[in-house]
C-alpha cells in the first residue's frame, strides 16, 4: 500500500486492505482493548509499519513482548501456519520474516541504555506531579527553580534538589518577605517525598548525562526508522515515575523540534503504553498540559498513540485529538461496563453494516474494529478487520540475545557512565566550606586580640576575666569551683515556685513570732 502502512483486511472476507496513511499518522491515535486481546500485536505491527517507512518510533515495553522486534519470526514457530495463512487471506502478499533496527532503554540501566534527564529539564510542575505535591509544597519547589537561575545553582540530580532545600530552610526569613511564607514544614515534606522517590529509583532517572533526542530519531543504513524500546516492566513498580518520565519525553519532543507543518510522514511516532497511568488522579493543570501537547505537537511531526484499556481512560477533549483508531474487544460485564462500550461505539463513523458497538464486543483475539483518516483528515468508515501476523519474533528475545545486541548497538558506552560535574550541591557545599573558614579566622583573630580591645569590641565593661570562646574547652576558673556551683544551685531553687514557697513559709513564720 503505497503511502500507508498496512494495519491488516477488513470488509467482507477481510479481504480489503486496511492501512494507516502516512500522510496523517501525526494526526494522532489510538489503540484500545480489554487484557488478552492483541494490543501488545497490533502495536509490534505498527512500530515494524513505521519502521519500514523511515519513521523512527518510541515505544514501552511493559511485559517484555516487544523485545522481539530486534529479531527475525521463525519458520518453526508454533503459529508460522496460522501466521501465513492469516497473511494470504488478507492479502498481505509481501509477508515474511525480518528483524528490526532496535534500541533498548532502561531508566535503571539494567535492560538497555540508561536513560537520564536533569532536574532542570523535569521543571517544576512534571516534578511536583511526580512528587504528589500539595499547592503549598509546589510553590516552595517553584521557589527552588527560580533561586537555582539567580543564584547560579544548577540543578542536575537529586541531591542538587536537595541541598537547595536546605539551603533554603537555612535562609526561610529572608526569602520569607520576599517570595511569601517558606515553611520548614513543607521543605520536610518535599524532602521526605525525594527520598520515596530515590527509594523507587529516582537517582538514576535524573543526571547526566542526558538523553539527546536526536539519539531518538535515527534510521539506519537501509532506511528503516530506528525502533527505540524502553523497558517498563520493573519501572512499572512505580508508576507515576513512569508516566511522569514519558509525559517529559513528550514535553521534550514539543518543546525543541521545529515546526514541519504537515509532512509528508512523521519525524517520529510516540506510542503512551498504559496511558491511564498519566490521567488517574491528574491535576487539571497537567491535563490541559497534556492536551496542548497533544494539539500542538503535530505540528512538530510527531505522532502520538495512545494504549490503554478502555477509551473512557483518556480525558475527552484529548481522545477528540485522536484520529487513527484500532478499537479491540471490550468486555461489558458490569453497566459501568456497558456505558463505557456504548459510549466507545459513538465515536466511530457508523457502517451499515453492522452494528458498531456489537462489534466491539464480538470481535476475536487478533481482530480489531478499525477506523483510519482518510483524504483531508476526514474520518473512515469504521471496519472489523483481521489484525496482519507480525514479521519479527513474537514474545521477548532471551537475556542473552539483549546483552549481545547492546554490546553491539552503536549507544554503547555514550551513555553509561554516569557524569557529576559541579552543580548546585557542590556550589552550595563549597560556600559552606568557605563560611566556616571565614567564621574560624574571625575566631581565632580575636581570641589573638588583648583582652581590653576584645573586650570593647564585644561592647562590654572590661574586668580582667578572660572570656572563653564558644567553641573552645571551657578552662577551669579559679576559686572554690564546688562551692560556686553549690551555691549558684541553690540560688536557682530559690528562684523557683518550690524555693518560693519556702522564702513564703519563712517570711510568714518571722511575721507570725512578731
Amino acid at each position: 500500500m503505497d503511502g500507508k502502512i498496512f494495519i491488516g483486511g477488513g470488509g467482507e472476507e477481510y479481504a480489503s486492505p486496511q492501512g494507516l496513511s502516512l500522510t496523517y499518522a501525526n494526526r494522532h491515535g489510538l489503540v484500545a482493548g480489554a487484557t488478552g486481546t492483541g494490543k501488545s500485536v497490533t502495536l509490534q505491527i505498527m512500530a515494524e509499519g513505521f519502521s519500514d517507512a523511515g519513521v523512527p518510533v518510541f515505544l514501552s515495553d511493559v511485559k517484555g513482548d516487544l523485545s522481539g522486534l530486534a529479531k527475525a519470526g521463525r519458520v518453526d514457530h508454533k503459529l508460522h501456519d496460522a501466521f501465513t495463512a492469516r497473511a494470504a487471506r488478507i492479502g498481505f502478499t509481501s509477508y515474511g520474516y525480518r528483524a528490526y533496527p532496535v534500541t533498548f532503554w532502561d531508566l535503571f540501566g539494567d535492560q538497555g541504555h540508561p536513560v537520564r534527564t536533569t532536574v532542570a529539564e523535569m521543571g517544576p510542575l512534571l516534578l511536583a506531579r511526580l512528587l504528589e505535591l500539595t499547592e503549598a509544597q509546589e510553590g516552595i519547589l517553584n521557589i527552588a527553580f527560580r533561586l537555582s537561575d539567580e543564584e547560579g545553582l544548577p540543578l542536575l540530580d537529586l541531591k542538587d534538589l536537595q541541598a537547595l532545600l536546605v539551603w533554603i530552610g537555612e535562609n526561610r526569613e529572608t526569602l520569607s518577605l520576599r517570595y511569601g511564607n517558606v515553611s520548614t514544614a513543607s521543605i520536610g515534606a518535599i524532602q521526605r517525598r525525594l527520598l520515596v522517590l530515590e527509594n523507587q529509583g529516582g537517582t538514576q532517572l535524573f543526571g547526566e548525562p542526558a538523553l539527546m533526542l536526536a539519539d531518538l530519531m535515527r534510521t539506519d543504513a537501509d532506511g528503516r526508522g530506528q525502533v527505540n524500546i524502553l523497558a517498563a516492566d520493573k519501572l512499572m513498580g512505580a508508576p507515576g515515575l513512569y508516566a511522569t518520565f514519558l509525559l517529559w519525553l513528550l514535553s521534550e519532543l514539543f518543546e525543541e523540534l521545529p515546526e514541519v507543518g504537515d509532512p509528508d510522514k512523521p519525524k517520529l511516532v510516540f506510542f503512551f503504553d498504559e496511558a491511564h497511568l498519566l490521567f488517574d488522579d491528574a491535576p487539571k493543570a497537567l491535563i490541559d498540559k497534556v492536551e496542548q501537547v497533544a494539539r500542538l505537537i503535530r505540528s512538530k511531526g510527531v505522532g502520538v498513540y495512545f494504549i490503554t484499556q478502555n477509551p473512557a481512560d483518556v480525558p475527552e477533549d484529548i481522545l477528540g485529538q485522536l484520529g487513527n483508531r484500532i478499537q479491540h474487544a471490550l468486555r461489558a460485564f458490569t453497566a459501568k461496563d456497558r456505558k463505557n462500550l456504548r459510549l466507545a461505539a459513538e465515536t466511530y463513523r457508523e457502517n451499515p453494516r453492522f452494528s458498531t458497538e456489537d462489534a466491539i464486543k464480538e470481535v476475536g483475539v487478533g481482530e480489531a474494529v478499525t477506523s483510519m483518516l482518510l483524504d483531508k483528515g476526514v474520518p473512515g468508515i469504521v471496519e472489523r478487520t483481521l489484525i496482519r501476523p507480525p514479521s519479527s519474533q513474537l514474545g521477548p528475545i532471551t537475556a542473552q540475545d539483549r546483552k549481545a545486541h547492546l554490546a553491539a548497538s552503536d549507544m554503547a558506552g555514550k551513555y553509561d557512565a554516569p557524569l557529576d560535574r559541579k552543580s548546585a550541591y557542590e556550589i552550595l557545599a563549597q560556600r559552606a566550606e568557605q563560611a566556616a573558614a571565614q567564621a574560624a579566622a574571625a575566631e581565632e583573630k580575636a581570641e589573638d586580640m588583648e583582652p581590653m580591645f576584645r573586650e570593647f569590641n564585644a561592647g562590654r565593661r572590661y574586668s580582667g576575666s578572660r572570656v572563653s570562646r564558644s567553641t573552645s574547652r571551657r578552662t577551669k576558673q579559679s576559686g572554690g569551683g564546688f562551692a560556686e556551683a553549690l551555691t549558684k544551685n541553690v540560688m536557682k531553687e530559690l528562684s523557683g515556685t518550690t524555693g518560693r514557697r519556702i522564702v513564703r513559709g519563712i517570711l510568714g513564720g518571722l511575721f507570725k513570732g512578731r
